[in-house]
């Protein structure tokens, strides 16, 4: 019995000691990281394959040059982005020729791709010129949510939209969440009908946020997912409402609009890089007192997605430390 105690004791102390270990490697990177939402600050330049000329870099503080910036991140997408891209221009052409006020970009982040990737990038391009399509080299792999923030801060866009480079979601479906950011503008700040042509009123300096969700596909998913996926979704989902708040359903959907404004807020006191900038993202909307709207949208999954089962203590991994970094109030927020 004695033997048997001993045991536990040890063991009790081994627990101790890891978790002990555990709370100083958080604390430890939360604080490292105290003024990371200034990140990479790599020189971003936009060249022109054709002419090999450098383009002027924007800043998200400048006033907006277009109507719509959309902001791919790409790492290793050479397969998938080249059928992402096709349907994208399309789209944006086509909407052109029918409204001659609307004005569009495509900003690629390449994220330290080793394949081809920018090589399609760049082939897009060179079709589309500079002015409509620009590339967004970081050299290495940074995390997805870097490289949205890097393609967020050099847009010119009124409203902004992040969108996965394997087109999970139809570009279309941009619209729902633009009409909803201009009724939520029209009946907040009430301007009514005749916002849109008062020249005083710009949907760019308004802050509203719309997320894209999947949230109406989830029992269909939880019917044919495997046991052990539905367990770590719910897991995860009950670690995001702890560490975010509730209000949002499905923070993990890459299809997001931001209107300047609220980009502006958001992106440059970011500082989660890889997966779980969404759900900082959210947490930074509340502390802003940002409007949110979750919409549905059209969604199917694609082959060759990134995220793994690595990825999930990766994710717990970057919450602990949002958490322990807003929380003790290591992370400052910039107004």
């Amino acid at each position: 019995m004695g033997l048997l105690w001993t045991f536990v004791e040890v063991f009790a102390v081994l627990i101790l000691i890891a978790l002990f270990g555990l709370v100083s490697a958080i604390v430890s990177q939360a604080y490292r990281r105290r003024q990371n939402h200034t990140h990479i600050e790599a020189p971003a330049i936009f060249e022109d394959p054709t002419s090999l000329k450098q383009v002027p870099c924007p800043s998200i503080t400048d006033p907006a040059e277009k109507y719509i910036s959309l902001i791919i991140p790409a790492f290793n997408e050479e397969h998938r982005l080249p059928g992402a891209l096709v349907e994208t221009m399309n789209y944006l052409q086509q909407r052109a020729v029918k409204d001659k006020s609307f004005s569009y970009e495509v900003l690629i982040v390449d994220d330290g791709s080793a394949d081809g990737t920018k090589r399609v990038a760049f082939d897009h391009v060179k079709k589309y010129t500079v002015d409509n399509v620009r590339v967004v080299l970081l050299g290495r792999n940074h995390g997805k949510g870097e490289a949205i923030r890097k393609g967020m801060l050099h847009a010119r866009g009124e409203l902004l939209l992040m969108l996965d480079a394997d087109g999970a979601t139809k570009v279309n479906d941009l619209e729902k969440l633009e009409s909803q950011i201009h009724a939520v503008a029209k009946k907040d700040y009430h301007h009514g009908d005749s916002a849109a042509s008062d020249s005083r009123f710009r949907i760019s300096d308004i802050p509203i946020a719309a997320f894209g969700s999947r949230a109406h596909l989830e029992v269909k998913a939880l019917a044919t997912r495997k046991w052990y996926r539905n367990f770590l979704m719910k897991g995860f989902h009950l670690v995001v409402l702890l560490t975010a708040g509730p209000g949002i359903r499905d923070t993990q959907c890459g299809f997001k609009m931001f209107t300047r404004a609220a980009a502006r807020k958001l992106f440059t006191n970011m500082r989660l890089k890889r997966w779980c900038f969404d759900v900082e993202l959210v947490y930074l909307c509340k502390w802003f007192s940002i409007p949110v709207i979750e919409i549905s949208v059209n969604w199917s999954e694609i082959p060759g997605s990134k995220v793994n089962p690595l990825s999930i203590p990766n994710m717990l991994w970057e919450l602990a430390l949002m958490s322990m970094g807003y929380r003790t109030g290591m992370w400052k927020i910039s107004k």
